[in-house]
């Protein structure tokens, strides 16, 4: 469902009454929020895509005890913080009430980190879920980046699979999650994710296939976190007998079962391209796909071809990066593409619309 009647264009539009956001965020959360992490490690053998960790690091956001002491949280350098990511009380107690919560894994867009999504964790977390967001390896800024990072994509859904089973054998957590309601959101190429334990299965002769025609001109360029990767990916196919196989499983499905909701936030046009499409076709599970209006061909694709797909637009010049965290000014100096939106777009209104929007997806969807 593409949002844009005049009534319903009025709460997605880039400008909106915050008075009426804030006073349904306090009237649907309600819980304080806690905040820890956690490292996995998946039985081998696993691809780890160059990354030598050799593990999953993650961020967890979970209601807290009424009698935790939120403090303020911040990601990047120690005194010189890049992102603003809202207030948390590390490692406390998980509220006594309910018995168990649902689950929400996350995915974090090219070239980001699992902190990119403290935005979304902690509103959920207060709306009385459990988020957890993992770094993707090969492909977030705190590892580092490889190339099999940054083209073994469907090894992402891989990840969200392996932290549910992470989630749910945790002495922590694995009470108090309901197995039976797990959901998950992600950004970019963390949207491609969400299609790809969805149920869709990608090709990468049909992604050649569309880099070799004229849209591709438009629609899909090498990331700016790795510009020359495209020849290093060949390079390393014509070298590396182990990465010619992982480039081999891409038409496997990852289709996770637990997973019964997805949401993808501004999915990729170049990335979607990869999916078979009679595979798309074939997914069976509530999909939600928001985006801005200045960057929406991707998801508009996804919309056209997954049965019921729900597609929100926000109106107006909401870019790409509109789904990041809110920066700090250092922030908007080291990283003015990622944190400097268009005149008259409120990041922090479009951010509280999102929650909304997957508050009342994942309500109906994980009952």
């Amino acid at each position: 469902m593409v949002i844009g009647s005049t009534l319903l264009a009025s709460l997605i539009a880039s400008t909106i009454d915050l008075g009426v956001v804030e006073a349904a965020a306090q009237a649907a959360s309600h819980f304080k929020v806690g905040v820890a992490t956690r490292t996995f490690v998946p039985a081998e053998p696993y691809e780890w895509r160059g990354d030598a960790k050799h593990a999953l690091a993650t961020m967890i956001w979970y209601p807290a005890d009424p009698g935790a002491d939120e403090k303020p949280q911040q990601l990047g350098p120690p005194g010189n913080p890049l992102f603003d990511l809202g207030r948390a009380a590390a490692d406390a107690a998980l509220a006594p009430t309910p018995a168990e919560f649902p689950l929400i894994v996350l995915s974090h867009g090219t070239g980001g980190v699992a902190g990119n999504l403290t935005w979304l964790g902690t509103a959920l977390a207060r709306a009385g879920y459990v988020a957890v967001a993992v770094n993707h390896p090969g492909n977030n800024w705190i590892d580092g980046y490889t190339v099999a990072g940054f083209t073994l994509w469907w090894e992402r859904a891989r990840d969200l699979s392996a932290v549910i089973d992470g989630m749910l054998a945790d002495p922590t957590f694995m009470t108090r999650i309901d197995a039976a309601r797990i959901g998950a959101a992600g950004f970019s190429l963390g949207g491609y994710t969400m299609i790809a334990i969805a149920g869709g299965i990608t090709s990468l002769a049909h992604f050649r296939e569309f880099c070799a025609s004229p849209e591709a001109d438009n629609e899909w360029q090498a990331p700016p976190e790795f510009p020359d990767l495209r020849a290093k990916a060949q390079a390393l196919a014509d070298s590396d007998e182990a990465f010619r196989a992982a480039l081999a499983n891409d038409t496997r499905s990852y289709r996770d079962p637990r997973v019964r909701a997805v949401l993808a936030m501004a999915p990729g046009r170049g990335p979607a391209s990869a999916f078979l499409p009679e595979s798309l076709e074939r997914i069976d599970i509530p999909v939600a796909i928001v985006a801005g209006a200045a960057n929406a061909s991707g998801a508009r694709f996804y919309a056209a071809r997954i049965p019921h797909a729900e597609l929100a637009i926000f109106l107006g010049d909401v870019g790409h990066y509109i789904f990041m965290p809110l920066c700090t000014a250092e922030g908007c100096v080291a990283f003015p593409a990622l944190c400097i939106d268009a005149p008259g777009v409120d990041r922090d209104a479009i951010h509280a619309q999102t929650v909304q929007l997957a508050e009342k997806f994942f309500a109906r969807h994980l009952r």
